[in-house]
């Protein structure tokens, strides 16, 4: 990303304005072509400053309405600047990858639980979200999402997977028919929630980190969740304690047997939202994010022909 000097400044003046005040220079901890984030010392501890690039620029607006929301579930942020893509982040301690806890399948079936609830406490304000700029992956979009990435002439894939999936449309435009018709409505959908995206608090859990997220059938989100999962506990996804995981998520939902049926259906269905996540992670990239998450795009959407 290019250099945010003006960003850090912005950063400064309103930790200042906020009435915290740095105590050193920020740190930068991350550097990629979807983020950069910064570290900073102040007074008061701890803070963060984050800048999105590509097309991510929409976190910054989103962190703040989820921030409203639901405050309680979510690291709210201290200040925004929506045009740039800038948060200014409270720290929020130690993620969930980085505790002992973060084996203990009770706690992940506690945050799957408690992220449920987000999604259903915001689910009257999908259309808001689509109006911030978040990116609207709803199952019935989802055939015309997938037939733009397979018409993009910058997608490199090999000619015979391209002619597979092609094949594959009508299928899939009838499965994402099926999911829409199924429910529940769209909503948050964070594309990209694992452990290091989990805040265990005091006063309760929180979820961050919405570069990736979209508007979209909320069950698309254990798609990756999951897969992290069964990663952690090094088992396959489907182990009976993944399984157990799936079905604390599930709850909330109050949908009995057909939940599993329609996880299915939703983590298939969501597989080129995946890709298109990496294509707007990666607008602008430079030669080394290139080299190293290029592929991203094309990698996902070939999982597509794994059929469930």
């Amino acid at each position: 990303m290019d250099s945010n000097d003006a960003g850090l400044a912005w950063a400064t003046a309103r930790l200042g304005a906020l009435g915290h005040h740095t105590t050193g220079p920020a740190e930068q901890v991350k550097a990629v072509a979807w983020s950069a984030v910064y570290a900073i010392p102040t007074t008061d501890g701890r803070v963060w400053f984050k800048a999105n690039g590509g097309d991510t620029r929409y976190e910054a607006a989103l962190a703040a309405a989820l921030g409203t929301w639901a405050p309680d579930r979510v690291l709210v942020p201290l200040a925004i600047e929506p045009e740039r893509g800038w948060q200014l982040l409270p720290d929020g301690g130690t993620p969930l990858r980085e505790c002992e806890a973060n084996i203990d399948p009770g706690t992940w079936a506690r945050f799957l639980a408690g992220y449920a609830e987000l999604q259903r406490r915001v689910t009257p304000h999908a259309d808001q979200m689509r109006g911030l700029g978040v990116p609207d992956h709803r199952p019935e979009t989802m055939p015309d999402n997938l037939a733009a990435l397979l018409d993009d002439p910058d997608l490199v894939i090999s000619d015979d997977a391209r002619a597979a999936l092609r094949r594959l449309q009508p299928e899939y435009a009838d499965a994402c028919a099926r999911l829409a018709d199924a429910g529940p409505a769209a909503t948050i959908q964070h594309d990209d929630l694992h452990s290091n995206n989990m805040l265990p608090m005091p006063d309760g859990d929180r979820f961050f980190d919405w570069g990736d997220a979209s508007v979209a059938h909320p069950f698309t989100t254990l798609l990756v969740t999951l897969r992290s999962f069964a990663y952690t506990l090094d088992v396959k996804t489907d182990d009976p304690v993944v399984r157990r995981v799936r079905d604390a998520y599930l709850e909330p939902w109050g949908l009995g047997t057909d939940g599993p049926e329609l996880v299915e259906l939703a983590t298939w269905t969501g597989i080129p939202g995946r890709a298109l996540s990496w294509r707007r992670a990666l607008v602008g990239a430079g030669p080394p994010d290139l080299e190293a998450y290029g592929d991203a795009v094309a990698g996902w959407l070939t999982e597509l022909l794994d059929r469930p």
